[in-house]
């Protein structure tokens, strides 16, 4: 009855496996926390350049040409200025850049793997048990082997992030490009159209509402994502909320909670393609 009293290795295994990759993959580890740093400055860079009104005024531009809705334009502005307002303007672009960095990942891993495993379907039963994992494991969990690797700050917070957003692109992706209607591959294939053909002039343009929602959902789920990058040293919307659960301070946590909430909002409207 001993082997009932032994215990699997799972963290002595783990962590075993952090300290090598620690102590002999600093060549790799380091340049790749060096290039995300310095994408992340960048995107940083420009959102802080422009002016806060001329910045609001391209986003007022870009939601009109994707929505084509004065409406939509109405509630950009409002929801911007009361950030402005409120005197979150910096944080919001701190965060904003955290969320373009992920979602700029996201979408160029995820929307392959998605044409990938929609072709394969063998290919998407394996990945799927790994989608639900990344999806249903606490993300703290991620911050750990992340904080290990890489320090503090924003680059374990982006590890983190796209590690739980990256099953929405894949899995919306996926189910764009597998819901494409057979009668119109077989119009294609009539006309002699090559694989790739297909893909970008048939499968494609009809999951683009897909992909565009995995885009959305993309963006919404980094930004749930901001108080955890605030607990591992990420700048942003995030450390007002963790400093007002550190001081019991209601008004501070509900004002930089209701700005999150804004944001949300005003992101959501501008990227919900297809949909009034």
């Amino acid at each position: 009855m001993e082997w009932l009293t032994w215990k699997i290795p799972v963290g002595e295994t783990a962590a075993a496996v952090f300290d090598w990759i620690e102590s002999n993959g600093r060549i790799v580890v380091r340049p790749f926390r060096n290039a995300v740093d310095a994408f992340i400055d960048g995107a940083l860079w420009l959102l802080q350049a422009p002016h806060p009104l001329a910045l609001i005024a391209i986003f007022v531009a870009l939601t009109w040409v994707l929505q084509r809705s004065w409406q939509t334009c109405l509630i950009v502005v409002l929801g911007l200025l009361y950030v402005l307002n409120q005197g979150y303007w910096e944080a919001t672009t701190e965060t904003l850049a955290l969320v373009l960095s992920a979602c700029l990942v996201c979408m160029a891993i995820g929307v392959p793997i998605g044409i990938a495993a929609a072709h394969r379907p063998w290919l998407y039963a394996w990945l799927r048990p790994v989608l639900d994992l990344m999806q249903t494991l606490p993300t703290f969990v991620y911050l750990i082997p992340a904080i290990v690797l890489f320090g503090l700050r924003e680059v374990p917070a982006l590890v983190a992030t796209v590690i739980f957003v990256l099953p929405a692109p894949i899995r919306l992706t996926r189910l764009g490009i597998a819901s494409t209607p057979t009668a119109l591959l077989e119009a294609a294939e009539a006309f002699g159209a090559t694989p790739r053909q297909k893909l970008w002039k048939v499968e494609l343009p009809y999951a683009l509402p897909q992909i565009m929602a995995g885009l959305n959902q993309t963006i919404m789920l980094s930004l749930s994502m901001v108080v955890i990058a605030a607990l591992v040293g990420a700048a942003g919307l995030g450390t007002p909320v963790v400093r007002a659960l550190n001081q019991v301070d209601s008004e501070l946590g509900f004002e930089s909670g209701l700005v999150i909430v804004v944001v949300a909002i005003v992101l959501d409207r501008m990227l919900r393609f297809g949909k009034q």
